[in-house]
């Protein structure tokens, strides 16, 4: 899989006086990073592991099924989510993809999801 890398912003060429811009650093491995998860609503669980710098580990939730909803009471069941009612933008929401703020309707109601699956691996979400 490619990784991915952000781009310097291109501005102005030259300054004020008329001097060239020097750039201020060069491209370095560390700020290679990986593309978004795009956690999608599927009829099975998907869980992705990947080494990260330093050794660590991180779980991607490529397909998500199940969310921790916690109740007005405060107390959490692990319901089926049916479907994203709102996400980041439409185009997000008519995918059916998963992220942190997204409006989501489950077996209790709907949800707001307050974790980030494609970092945590694993969908929490607050009743609304």
């Amino acid at each position: 899989m490619k990784k991915q890398y952000h781009k310097v912003i291109k501005g102005k060429v030259s300054r004020g006086t008329g001097a060239k811009k020097v750039k201020a650093a060069d491209k370095r491995l560390r700020h290679v990073g990986n593309y978004p998860a795009n956690t999608k609503l599927a009829g099975n669980e998907e869980r992705k592991i990947l080494r990260t710098k330093g050794g660590r580990t991180k779980v991607k939730l490529k397909r998500a099924l199940y969310a921790n909803v916690a109740g007005k009471d405060g107390k959490a069941k692990k319901v089926k989510i049916l479907r994203v009612l709102e996400s980041n933008t439409p185009t997000m929401a008519r995918q059916g993809v998963v992220v942190k703020g997204a409006v989501v309707e489950t077996e209790m109601g709907k949800a707001r999801v307050t974790s980030r699956p494609g970092q945590d691996g694993v969908v929490n979400a607050k009743l609304i």
